[in-house]
């Protein structure tokens, strides 16, 4: 006779099996729509401002470099508007020598002052130019005789003298040779004394040129002549 056992207990739980996984699921609030139109509107804004810094950047670059050009190309108009001032302000002379028909005697030559060049340079009697402004000078003279002299040789002296009253001094001179015989009234014969040294001048001091014969020099236009520039 077979007897049966029972009881009321539950039967052992069963182990899970390795091989298999179980996904968790974590439970995640969805965003609400109020929260996406906020991210919206900050990324719109974030855009803009890009957008605005990015084209007042290329705006004022523009403008700055319009303005270095413009003060560039203004530097250098007033660059050359004041050299060019210089240029026409510098101080100089040019004279042109007065025709006459003087005697056989030494002398200095007189100046055609309507014709002649002047800019921060006086003249005193026609012969004489006086300094303004003191500093070195470059002084010149060109005198071309038409006759000759049988005794000596033709010279011709730059002076100079402190003012109208001081003693006179030598600072060039220059001498030619011409036979009294040679040439003819159809073929001339000339020979041109000339001269040129920088000479340091004061406010007041006077120059003129000396010739030893005034009837034996040329007086055409541009034959003789006298002046000086201030470096």
């Amino acid at each position: 006779m077979i007897n049966t056992y029972q009881t009321s207990l539950a039967p052992p739980p069963v182990p899970p099996r390795l091989s298999r996984s179980h996904p968790v699921l974590i439970p995640t609030q969805l965003p609400s729509s109020g929260h996406s139109k906020s991210l919206i509107r900050f990324l719109v804004g974030v855009s803009l401002l890009h957008l605005f810094l990015s084209v007042g950047g290329f705006i004022y670059l523009y403008h700055n470099g319009k303005m270095e050009k413009l003060r560039s190309t203004e530097g250098n108009a007033a660059y050359l508007s004041s050299e060019k001032q210089e240029v026409s302000y510098k101080t100089l002379a040019r004279m042109v020598v007065e025709r006459q028909t003087p005697a056989s005697t030494s002398g200095y030559l007189k100046w055609d002052i309507k014709h002649s060049l002047r800019r921060g340079i006086n003249y005193y009697h026609n012969s004489w130019l006086t300094i303004l402004q003191p500093g070195d000078y470059y002084v010149y003279s060109r005198v071309t005789f038409s006759k000759g002299d049988s005794r000596r040789p033709l010279a011709t002296r730059v002076r100079l003298r402190k003012n109208d009253t001081a003693e006179e001094k030598t600072m060039m001179q220059a001498f030619c040779s011409l036979d009294s015989h040679d040439g003819s009234a159809l073929i001339p014969r000339l020979c041109t004394a000339t001269q040129g040294e920088v000479i340091t001048l004061e406010k007041g001091n006077q120059l003129s040129v000396w010739v030893q014969d005034l009837s034996l020099v040329n007086y055409e236009e541009g034959a003789t002549t006298f002046g000086m520039y201030k470096l």
